[in-house]
């Protein structure tokens, strides 16, 4: 029996969906010592209540700084670069020294092993999202021992861009669709006939559209009758008030939300509630505004009309990393964004076979849950270790 560490070590809950029902799964077959571990107390609880809404009952390890030194560095550079996040491995590394397997759905736990030579620790990736971006095909992708995989076109990029060996890949299906699936809120506006347009943006300042194109946007959709719309970025968006990346490399501040979107009948701002990534706004609304957001895929998987913002004058077509712009029109100028949705559901079945071909390359979907089949595939890969 191996003892397997299911960690959630994130700045907000949108990770926990890609790792969490592998957990419970593989804690109910019983055949491993699954433990869960979570980095703040807002964390823990969060998947506490998921866990029981699950119909599992399983406690939650919390994790802390133990140093003064570690608690002061996390309390000044916090609010830049997630400081807390990479300052606990060190000031628990006795405790990630007690397991056998590590699951993540992040890649900053490599440390662990580069760092803090737990060379012993086998690293599992659930990875999060199903997205085109450059970053998740990145060189330290082979640094794990097992990545599990939504579909044949994340193997197929991993394999070729970041040289993984294929035997060091399950394709898995997508574990998030189990537990939020069919997430859905009540429509929240006055006028429930118009429909519905969820802009996600990315926060990343390079790739995103908020910066440059998102107040203006906000403003059109105000001013007019024919939409409502679901402003929900990604949850980091608004995680502070200067968002800093690393790749592409940015650092820029955030625009506030302009006061006639927040004060709009037909506007729902939602700055990082769980709602924003438990799939309950890509199951409500009718069109996908976005840019560089893997969620666009999960809007996909029951296939509409798609709309991506160009802030960046990007050479996109034939670029692997924005194979989800194909998905329907892209639009270049915010003065124009009202008429570009029009365009995507004129024209949204001469996108549709494009939808459905990408779909079924990002997912692999059977009739067994894709959480269920992770599961099995790090029971197998315990057992090829002599951990079974």
């Amino acid at each position: 029996m191996a003892r397997v560490l299911f960690l959630f070590n994130h700045d907000q809950f949108h990770q926990v969906a890609h790792s969490l029902p592998i957990a419970l799964q593989l804690r109910a077959a019983g055949r491993h010592d699954v433990v869960l571990a979570a980095s703040t107390q807002q964390m823990a609880v969060h998947v506490e209540t998921l866990v029981r809404e699950a119909g599992q009952s399983v406690p939650v390890e919390r994790l802390s700084l133990h140093r003064a030194t570690s608690r002061a560095l996390a309390s000044w550079l916090d609010t830049v670069v997630p400081a807390r996040k990479l300052l606990l491995y060190r000031d628990n590394i006795e405790f990630f020294r007690s397991f056998d397997a590590l699951v993540t759905s992040e890649k900053t736990s490599l440390l662990l092993k580069s760092r803090y030579g737990l060379t012993d620790l086998r690293m599992i990736h659930t990875r999060h999202g199903a997205g085109d971006r450059a970053i998740g095909f990145g060189r330290e992708a082979r640094e794990f021992d097992l990545t599990l995989v939504s579909g044949e076109k994340i193997a197929r990029r991993l394999v070729a861009e970041a040289n993984v060996d294929p035997a060091q890949l399950a394709i898995v299906g997508y574990s998030k669709f189990d537990l939020h699936g069919d997430n859905r809120i009540a429509n929240p506006f006055p006028d429930p006939d118009l429909p519905i347009v969820l802009y996600a943006p990315h926060p990343s300042p390079r790739l995103s559209s908020y910066y440059r194109f998102g107040p203006e946007v906000l403003r059109r959709f105000a001013a007019s009758e024919r939409y409502n719309l679901v402003f929900a970025p990604h949850v980091m968006l608004f995680e502070r008030s200067r968002v800093v990346t690393i790749s592409p490399p940015a650092i820029a501040r955030v625009p506030q939300v302009p006061a006639e979107a927040i004060e709009a009948s037909n506007i729902l701002v939602d700055r990082g509630s769980p709602a924003s990534s438990d799939m309950s706004y890509t199951n409500l609304a009718d069109i996908y505004l976005g840019d560089a957001s893997s969620q666009v895929y999960e809007f996909l998987f029951r296939p509409r009309p798609v709309v991506h913002l160009d802030a960046h004058q990007t050479h996109w077509h034939g670029d692997p990393n924005h194979a989800h712009w194909n998905a329907g029109p892209v639009c270049t100028d915010p003065a124009r964004i009202l008429e570009t949705v029009d365009e995507a559901i004129a024209t949204h079945a001469d996108f549709l076979p494009t939808q459905r071909q990408m779909v079924e390359d990002t997912f692999s979907i059977s009739g067994e849950p894709s959480s269920r089949r992770a599961a099995q595939a790090i029971e197998n890969f315990l057992e090829k270790e002599g951990l079974g």
